[in-house]
């Protein structure tokens, strides 16, 4: 059978890959710790499930507006206006299936063939992905974790060429954690107001989730809001990954293409999803906080035993859920004869031999490092770094 080429463009996620090993181990009975997801080991919170047996008993059961429901648009427009002081309007307001589809149609809707998007590395695995589907050029912006995994403005100018024409990122990064203050967007933003023909995707899904203070967003900078593309959703803060609700905030001219697009695809989603997002977005946040206040427990006890693990060498993560450590240290050293040439080694070997299921680096752009959720429960946390600890003291 010939399949399309637009299979060959793109590869298949290995956070999903890697998650799917550890179900297909699990079935043959082995006891695998899942540290490679990126979803909360929480249950989605008692007040929003409420609203969705409310809305099953109301009959919210018909097919809504393609980009959602006027009153969910409203949610997350008094959302951003009381998290962010941004200020939209429904019309500004796309609602997807899943903040995925969200940067789908936003990247769809932007990105032409030999177009140029500009990636800080490291990246969430989709997002190189999705350029090449829209058969757009990937430029990857190097960064390190001695400049804390960001781009300087220097270094953001000098890669902006005539094609550039959308930069993307995420503000808590996955996987690395990075968190971009409000001075340092500043410094990016007196860039883009020097090219007005680029367009800015903001990630912004692990906003609930930051362990340095209040969120900033790109978007705040009236002089290039209209280029702005925010990006958010309900799996991370709301530990609702499994009821596909996500958004974007743009300017009208993208959002009304981005419906376009999503009324050929998928048309909209869940209604009874939508009805809890409005409790989501608009009520009580001291759940949120409270998850967010255990994960801060989680990267400490994880950090201190990184801390203790030879040569896996990481920076402290200022948002998110993720530790992503540089593991080069391991490259050439060898298990029972078998050679572990590169991080990808690394994470095979971990799942078959200490079945632990993490992620390698070379999903995200950087090859030397891995990267390893603290998603989990802090009982799970602790046996899966004490296999990883054991499984690497045995290398030669």
């Amino acid at each position: 059978m010939e399949l399309s080429s637009l299979l060959n463009r793109f590869a298949e996620p290995e956070t999903l890959k890697m998650a799917k090993l550890g179900r297909e181990l699990r079935a043959q009975g082995i006891d695998v710790i899942d540290l490679s997801l990126g979803e909360p080991d929480f249950d989605t919170p008692e007040h929003i499930k409420e609203a969705a047996k409310k809305a099953i008993d109301d009959n919210y059961s018909h097919y809504t507006p393609v980009g959602g429901y006027l009153d969910v648009k409203e949610a997350v427009c008094t959302k951003l206006l009381r998290d962010n002081n941004l200020h939209y309007k429904p019309e500004n307001i796309v609602v997807s299936t899943g903040a995925k589809q969200s940067l789908a149609n936003a990247i769809l809707a932007l990105v032409d063939e030999g177009d140029e998007v500009l990636i800080p590395t490291p990246f969430w695995v989709t997002y190189s992905e999705l350029v090449k589907i829209a058969r757009g050029t990937v430029v990857m912006l190097e960064t390190s974790a001695s400049k804390g995994f960001k781009i300087s403005a220097q270094e953001l100018e000098q890669a902006i060429t005539p094609k550039t024409k959308l930069f993307l990122f995420s503000s808590p990064c996955n996987p690395s954690g990075t968190f971009y203050n409000q001075q340092e967007l500043a410094a990016l933003v007196a860039v883009f107001e020097k090219y007005p023909a680029v367009h800015i995707i903001s990630d912004e899904i692990y906003e609930y989730i930051n362990f340095v203070g209040s969120h900033a967003s790109i978007a705040s900078f009236d002089s290039i809001k209209e280029r702005v593309i925010v990006i958010n959703g309900l799996s991370k803060g709301f530990a609702m990954t499994g009821w596909r609700l996500g958004y974007m905030a743009a300017n009208a001219t993208i959002a009304k293409a981005c419906e376009k697009l999503q009324g050929q695809f998928t048309s909209a989603p869940s209604s009874i999803s939508q009805r809890a997002a409005i409790t989501a977005l608009t009520t009580d946040l001291k759940p949120t906080l409270e998850m967010s206040e255990a994960f801060t427990q989680r990267r400490k006890r994880v950090l201190e035993i990184v801390a203790n693990i030879p040569g896996l060498i990481t920076t402290t993560p200022e948002g998110a859920f993720y530790i992503f450590p540089d593991v080069s240290a391991y490259f050439g050293k060898s298990f029972q004869g078998e050679v572990l040439a590169n991080a990808d080694d690394i994470c095979m070997y971990l799942l078959n031999t200490a079945h632990v299921s993490i992620v390698t680096g070379r999903a995200f752009g950087m090859p030397k490092h891995i990267r390893i959720s603290f998603a989990n429960s802090l009982e799970k946390i602790e046996i899966g770094f004490e296999r990883i600890r054991a499984a690497l003291a045995e290398l030669q």
